[in-house]
């Protein structure tokens, strides 16, 4: 188990040697392998850990090199993102209520989606999807929370289309600067770190209102 967890994460602090292997092995397949990546990562709520934001911006830095095509990748992972979307929102929507007591989803995932949910309410859709974990989790307790499918669907494509746009086009105009070229690992980690600031502080206001509430006296 730990040495699945190491490759994981090092595939993901490494993802640029990783997906230049993947180019150079798998060739015009490479496009079917990362759409399936950023499918599942937003579509199943077992996969959370996958890459998502450095996979776009990778992916787009490679194609500044024309490695690859900037506007299929935009494409394929546009239609990949509400693809998922659309399946995780229909599985909380069926099977949500015997899923969401699974030993495979963690309930603290799914707690810091609701409260996600009740600070921004529909928009959550859109603002989730820059947020690891919460993007993976928030379609799936929309589909829980039966949203209604024509407001959950514009939210979602609006999000995707964002989403994408941002850090595939970013990765494929920074991808050409020389000092991200040389330090593509510490842009990574950058990546990483600043999408997980915005639900570190909600976890810590969420901490700081939940010690401040007062005991009812007895």
């Amino acid at each position: 188990m730990n040495m699945v967890v190491s490759k994981v994460i090092d595939f993901i602090l490494h993802i640029d040697k990783y997906l230049a292997q993947i180019v150079q092995n798998y060739g015009a397949a490479s496009y079917a392998i990362l759409f399936l990546i950023i499918f599942l990562e937003t579509g199943f709520v077992i996969t959370p850990f996958l890459p998502g934001d450095s996979l776009l911006f990778v992916a787009g830095a490679l194609a500044s090199k024309k490695v690859m095509n900037i506007f299929f990748l935009f494409f394929l992972f546009t239609i990949a993102a509400i693809l998922g979307d659309t399946v995780n929102y229909w599985t909380g929507k069926y099977f949500g209520n015997k899923i969401e007591g699974s030993k495979w989803i963690k309930k603290e995932y799914l707690e810091k989606t609701n409260q996600f949910y009740e600070k921004y309410g529909g928009k959550t859709i859109i603002l989730a999807r820059f947020v690891p974990i919460i993007r993976t989790f928030a379609p799936f307790v929309a589909g829980v929370g039966k949203m209604n499918y024509i407001r959950f669907l514009s939210f979602n494509v609006v999000g995707g289309i964002l989403w994408v746009a941002i850090f595939t086009f970013s990765g494929y105009f920074l991808g050409t600067i020389p000092w991200v070229e040389k330090n593509l690992t510490l842009v990574i980690i950058a990546i990483i770190i600043l999408s997980l600031i915005p639900p570190a502080i909600e976890f810590l206001r969420h901490k700081r209102k939940k010690g401040s509430t007062p005991t009812p006296a007895n």
